[in-house]
């Protein structure tokens, strides 16, 4: 493994805890020039603008796969080495500790050597193939769905605070949102003022919000409107 990051502790402690040898850990101040040497696969683990700089900086050997973990990214930045591979998980880590409990069972985008499937065997996980003209679109996706929504939430504290409801009370409200998107569809799960055509209600919204919080409110209660539009 190169990169002491926590997707990289976080794949090493999950892989190492299902039986896989561990060679080391490497990090931005060693050598990385032979760390394919006697080892079946050599994974990547650094952000993505330096993938391609790594992996230029380790001597190839031909039986060994080299893998990284970018979801952006295709396996050109991989050259030279021949036995190339991508293998994203479709996971939030944000500790090794916590990230090597969710890879277990998790999805993994994955492209090329079909070595990365024995990684995501080893974590009982699920994969599904990405080829490098839609890994950035691929990626956009997992940003909206997990980033994006963070964000979202902030906005939903800041809001709640402001009205004197604790965030809390939100949070289940989320929960089932996304139960009810799973069980139904996005367009079949849409309730709430935009999707019955309740502008006077979106009115009083935005009248009720800061200045700084109605732009995306506008932005999402639009795309609100057009999810409506489909399903009707």
């Amino acid at each position: 493994m190169i990169g002491r990051g926590r997707a990289g502790r976080s794949l090493a402690t999950a892989l190492g805890r299902a039986g896989w040898g561990l060679g080391g850990v490497l990090g931005r101040e060693d050598d990385v020039s032979e760390a394919a040497q006697g080892v079946d696969l050599l994974v990547i683990a650094v952000p993505d603008d330096a993938v391609a700089s790594v992996a230029a900086s380790v001597s190839p050997v031909e039986s060994t796969v080299i893998a990284h973990l970018a979801g952006s990214l295709g396996l050109d930045v991989l050259a030279p080495h021949a036995r190339r591979a991508a293998l994203h998980p479709l996971a939030s880590l944000p500790s090794p500790e916590v990230g090597a409990e969710r890879l277990r069972g998790a999805w993994f985008a994955i492209a090329g050597d079909p070595l990365v499937l024995g990684v995501v065997e080893a974590l009982e996980g699920r994969s599904f193939e990405v080829s490098d003209n839609y890994r950035a679109a691929y990626h956009a996706a997992a940003a909206i769905a997990s980033n994006h929504l963070v964000a979202l939430l902030a906005q939903v504290e800041r809001v709640a605070s402001g009205a004197g409801v604790p965030f809390d009370a939100y949070l289940d409200l989320v929960r089932a949102t996304v139960e009810n998107v799973a069980a139904l569809g996005p367009a079949e799960a849409l309730t709430g003022p935009a999707a019955r055509g309740d502008e006077a209600t979106i009115a009083r919204h935005l009248a009720a919000l800061p200045d700084g919080e109605r732009e995306v409110y506008e932005v999402l209660a639009e795309a609100c409107r057009k999810l409506a539009a489909c399903k009707s």
